[in-house]
């Protein structure tokens, strides 16, 4: 779907919604637009799969669209019965290629322009209220037992703690992300900051979903596209 106009898809989004009920598009024009990138989530060598589908839950409800997912030794698993859906709402990002596969996600996501915020009991951390919203973030969790890897917490460029008070040194990992997106995802809302996806990506979000919604959508999308071409001249790719 990347490679056709922006004009194209306009329409082709057009045509798409007359197969779905008026309802069901407002939901997800509603919901595009609460879509961020400006934070993202980093889940490594996470193996327990209740909460591994309990954070992309998370992740749908705070409007985290990015989850990247480093699978070193472990697998990362859903379990429908938790995620409820949401892992179809959000995009998923696996690394998996190498023994280990760490440093390809965090040189990815500097290459994006992202701060690397990762979260732990290092002795050098900030409280995540003081972490710094106006800078895209990609906060990275580690396994329950273990934390992160000696990988991500070296070449991190932030170290966050969530302040506690307790006996336990810890949340489990659903808990920890939730209560950090919900403090970061309230403080950039609140902010002027050009949080929000850009006319392009919103576009082809809602292309992804509408799509999801109508059964046999790719023999509706090929019908169009061959009836779109023949009434104008083949759009250029952008």
């Amino acid at each position: 779907m990347h490679d056709i106009s922006i004009d194209t898809k306009l329409n082709l989004y057009d045509h798409l919604c007359k197969f779905i009920l008026a309802d069901r598009k407002k939901r997800i024009e509603d919901v595009v637009r609460n879509r961020t990138r400006h934070l993202t989530l980093v889940l490594e060598d996470i193996f327990q799969p209740h909460n591994a589908s309990a954070v992309l839950r998370t992740c749908d409800c705070f409007g985290i669209q990015d989850v990247h997912i480093i699978e070193n030794k472990n697998e990362y698993h859903i379990n429908p019965d938790v995620a409820l859906g949401s892992s179809n709402w959000l995009s998923l990002f696996k690394y998996n290629q190498n023994e280990e596969n760490t440093l390809s996600c965090i040189e990815t996501l500097k290459k994006k322009g992202y701060t690397i915020a990762a979260t732990s009991l290092h002795s050098n951390y900030i409280p995540m209220e003081d972490l710094d919203i106006h800078k895209k973030t990609a906060i990275f969790f580690g396994t329950e037992k273990s934390g992160l890897s000696t990988d991500a917490l070296e070449n991190a460029d932030i170290h966050i703690h969530i302040p506690m008070v307790g006996f336990t040194e810890s949340f489990n990992i659903s808990v920890s992300a939730a209560i950090i997106l919900h403090t970061l995802t309230n403080k950039i809302r609140k902010s002027n900051i050009d949080w929000m996806l850009s006319e392009p990506e919103l576009l082809d979000l809602k292309l992804d979903w509408v799509k999801q919604t109508i059964k046999k959508s790719d023999l509706i999308i090929e019908q169009f596209l061959q009836n779109y071409s023949k009434k104008t001249p083949l759009d250029k790719t952008f």
